[in-house]
């Protein structure tokens, strides 16, 4: 499959030259957080779910490995979760020396991937099909990464009091935007009805917007002064979200029998670096949200290298 690096280059260099412009943006004060935080809320809760609904809705599923890509994703990030609460639970020893906030932000950092980003380079690289075996990775990934994040903040991280049982560790899963444009995309598939006229379009619109705008907020997002938090648990969480991750996934995309534009897409979205809603989570539920920032902001940096070292060999 092999692609010139010009081309894998080219594809996405602009995914990170939208999210410098978005730094830039609000680094510069052009754009303060009275458009930032609203324009997330936007991207986040209307726009982004939209994509979702339209891409899903009209994804032509018959003959795609769908179980063999929910089995690779599925098992990799429960094997992630795994090492990640390892580590988290012995955390407090050298080199990483975290109290209990701090072990969940390595927690959430090992686990959840920017699927903004994910979006963006598959469409730049594998077009059309690519944003739709990515959309079926989102499908299960990002309901499982919010189930482990809530439980993980909630068992190293909970202040007292806010201790939860399994409704509280529920709601936020099931009433998640992303995970709603996902169960409602499918059922639509599912039932052969498809996007419905006027609506349809509608929804495509909105979806097309979802990514520009998303790149530009993980942009605003990034603290760049968070990077002297950098450390034993920045490194080990970075390593572990873009290298190991992708290796896992490649391995057991493998084994199930994916090969070409399935394996590919796999293992770029097993590769993404964290997700900027890390930082939200960890200030909500008590988590260390200036490691979080740290963590985000340095993987953000980081994946521009790396992902452009996975689409080469993977392409």
């Amino acid at each position: 499959m092999g692609a010139p690096v010009t081309s894998i280059v080219g594809a996405l260099a602009p995914i990170f030259m939208l999210i410098l412009l978005g730094w830039g943006l609000r680094a510069r004060g052009f754009l303060t957080d009275a458009f930032w935080v609203p324009a997330e809320r936007l991207t986040y809760y209307v726009l982004f779910p939209a994509l979702l609904i339209a891409n899903l809705a009209e994804a032509k599923l018959a003959g795609l490995p769908v179980a063999a890509i929910l089995g690779a994703h599925g098992t990799a990030t429960l094997i992630l979760a795994g090492l990640a609460a390892l580590v988290a639970t012995h955390a407090n020893r050298r080199p990483l020396r975290l109290n209990g906030a701090g072990a969940s932000s390595l927690f959430q950092g090992i686990i959840r991937p920017n699927t903004y980003v994910g979006f963006a380079a598959a469409a730049g690289l594998f077009g059309a099909e690519g944003v739709t075996l990515t959309a079926l990775c989102v499908a299960l990934v990002v309901p499982l990464v919010n189930l482990l994040s809530v439980m993980g903040l909630v068992h190293f991280a909970a202040p007292k009091g806010a201790r939860r049982g399994w409704r509280g560790m529920a709601l936020p899963i099931i009433t998640n935007p992303i995970i709603i444009g996902c169960l409602m995309g499918i059922a639509l598939n599912a039932s052969g009805l498809g996007l419905p006229p006027i609506i349809g379009p509608f929804l495509k619109v909105l979806g097309q917007a979802s990514l520009a705008l998303g790149l530009l907020a993980v942009g605003a997002g990034l603290e760049i002064k968070a990077i002297r938090e950098t450390g034993p648990a920045v490194t080990l969480t970075i390593l572990a979200r873009l290298v190991l991750s992708p290796a896992l996934v490649a391995a057991l995309a493998w084994m199930m029998d994916l090969r070409g534009l399935a394996l590919a897409v796999c293992v770029l979205y097993g590769g993404l670096p964290v997700a900027p809603n890390a930082y939200v989570l960890a200030r909500q539920l008590g988590g260390d949200a200036r490691l979080m920032a740290a963590i985000i902001t340095l993987s953000t940096l980081a994946a521009a290298v790396t992902l452009a070292v996975l689409a080469a060999l993977v392409h």
